[in-house]
């Protein structure tokens, strides 16, 4: 349960997605061409108008949680923050792309990580809540067992998990030097 990104006042061509006019339209071609009949006098509730786009409250269903993680943490002094490590992957590794995640940043608390996509922009706050439906479905119902955690950067064409791998590839370079 979340709230959809928001657009702003839209127009009929934006918001509902009506085809625009021909070029030569007088007073603009991105309208409705006819809001209604002559009677009844009223404009009908299923007629395309312009106003309010996006910002909306919504529920989608079926999102299915492949992992639920921890953040950062102190253990004997020291900062650990090996929470991207798998049975079949055991690099020592954050969950965390080189870079961070594109509009956000690292994620150092507690986290959630889900199939698919998720409402409304980055730092937006959800509500996760059980199914109201009963799932019957095999695919539902499977464990979900990660055997692997891609940390390559998420901003270009990323190719290293962690900042020690591409130090090794690439070698010493002139950014790091020290004058």
């Amino acid at each position: 349960i979340g709230v959809t990104k928001g657009h702003g006042f839209k127009g009929v061509t934006s918001r509902w997605h009506t085809k625009k006019l021909p070029r030569k339209t007088h007073k603009g071609l991105r309208k409705v061409a006819c809001i209604g009949a002559w009677h009844p006098s009223r404009i009908q509730y299923t007629v395309p108008r312009a106003g309010q786009k996006g910002y909306h409250h919504r529920t989608e269903i079926n999102k299915k949680i492949y992992r639920i993680g921890e953040g950062y943490k102190m253990k004997d002094g020291k900062l650990v923050k090996n929470n991207a490590a798998t049975d079949y992957d055991l690099a020592d590794k954050s969950i965390n792309p080189m870079g961070g995640f594109p509009h956000y940043g690292e994620v150092k608390q507690d986290f959630i990580m889900l199939k698919g996509c998720c409402i409304g922009p980055k730092k937006r706050v959800l509500t996760l809540r059980k199914s109201l439906l009963t799932h019957t479905k095999k695919r539902a119902l499977e464990v979900v067992n990660l055997k692997f955690i891609d940390t390559t950067s998420k901003f270009g064409h990323g190719r290293f998990q962690t900042p020690q791998e591409k130090a090794s590839f690439m070698g010493p370079l002139k950014k790091d030097r020290k004058e």
